[in-house]
């Protein structure tokens, strides 16, 4: 796979066999992440887990420190007494049913986060052949059915961020942008690492966090030590 030249030139800067420390591998991350636009760094962690088990699963939700510098869209759906609560909060889009019918019918995504209600899950559910597959789906441990609707989208706006498995038991979450520099990005990412390590199932055997990556979009990755993290 060829590479282009900004990408080949930050390369040079990382040495692929080291182990760095958090501190040195995001301020790599800064230094090559030198595309036109703002970066989004990203971490990758791959876990000594078997997510195909229930008591192996990983997952929550944090809110980070500073937010990880994207603007979101937050579709709130509720009853009638909720929705001036859930546009005070900052919910661009609020509605019930006819929301509900808008995405089925109209096959409308143009939201980040659907945040909801208990009481309105029997009928979101309805949704989940079209949400699950785009991770969009409300779900408890990730913050968004919540009773109190208007905290969930304060959160949401601030910064909150799910972190899950995937099929190779790896997590994948963004932390900020290239623009927030070294300090901001390590308060995140141990904020975002302590929770991980906090979510350890209790099955979990040997080495917990094996590997940890950190890149910005378009940079190469950088490794670090995972005996360091968390």
């Amino acid at each position: 796979m060829k590479h282009g030249k900004k990408y080949v030139d930050g390369a040079k800067l990382i040495e692929r066999s080291r182990l760095y420390d958090t501190q040195e591998a995001l301020d790599l991350c800064v230094k090559t992440g030198t595309a036109k636009f703002d970066e989004t760094v990203e971490v990758h962690v791959k876990l000594g887990v078997d997510g195909r088990h229930a008591d192996q699963q990983v997952r929550g939700a944090i809110v980070l420190p500073h937010g990880t510098g994207k603007t979101v869209r937050v579709l709130a759906i509720c009853k009638p007494e909720k929705e001036d609560e859930a546009r005070a909060a900052g919910a661009e889009f609020v509605g019930g049913n006819d929301m509900i019918q808008k995405i089925q019918s109209e096959g409308w995504m143009d939201f980040d986060v659907l945040i909801t209600t208990p009481d309105m899950m029997g009928m979101v559910g309805r949704l989940g052949k079209i949400l699950g597959p785009r991770g969009l789906m409300p779900n408890p441990k990730a913050g968004t059915v919540a009773p109190d609707i208007a905290r969930a989208i304060t959160e949401a706006k601030a910064g909150k961020i799910e972190y899950r498995l995937d099929k190779t038991n790896i997590i994948h979450c963004p932390i900020g942008k290239i623009s927030f520099g070294t300090e901001k990005l390590a308060e995140n990412f141990n904020t975002l690492l302590e929770a991980i390590n906090k979510a350890k199932p209790a099955a979990a055997k040997g080495q917990y966090i094996r590997s940890c990556v950190v890149a910005a979009t378009m940079g190469p990755g950088v490794k670090i030590n995972p005996n360091k993290v968390g």
